[in-house]
């Protein structure tokens, strides 16, 4: 029992502070705070608001985790699924011959692949029912 409290609180914490970090670098980009975007150089702008939405998501979740409820994974999913829509489009834009900045591919990558891994233990977390066979 005491293994699952520190999984779930160490997963709200680490998902919680990824949340802030992303919430206050992409907000940085949309409103031009401290004049980061001459900074970014050639960012797309779908990506840092699928970035925003999903620094959102993310806070919902790490309350998710900290509740324990099923739901988290579902946030966590959608979350996924927009990184996943908004990788799509930024591969498009850019067999399109349009700029960006090749960071930004790699972050892509690690930013899902995060997601992935805390919805999955979202999953065996809370969701056991989800992925359990079950005998009829």
């Amino acid at each position: 029992m005491k293994a699952t409290k520190i999984i779930n609180t160490g997963s709200a914490i680490i998902l919680g502070l990824f949340a802030l970090l992303t919430l206050f670098l992409s907000s940085s980009v949309i409103f031009n705070w401290f004049g980061v975007r001459a900074k970014e150089g050639n960012y797309v702008l779908l990506i840092v608001w699928a970035n925003f939405i999903c620094s959102i998501l993310y806070l919902f979740a790490a309350y998710g985790f900290i509740k324990r409820a099923k739901w988290t994974f579902w946030v966590l999913i959608i979350a996924l699924i927009i990184l996943i829509i908004a990788f799509a489009a930024l591969l498009i834009h850019i067999n399109n011959g349009g700029i960006h900045e090749e960071k930004t591919i790699g972050a892509m990558i690690f930013r899902m692949s995060i997601t992935l891994t805390f919805s999955l233990v979202a999953l065996i977390k809370f969701n056991k029912s989800l992925w359990r066979k079950h005998s009829y």
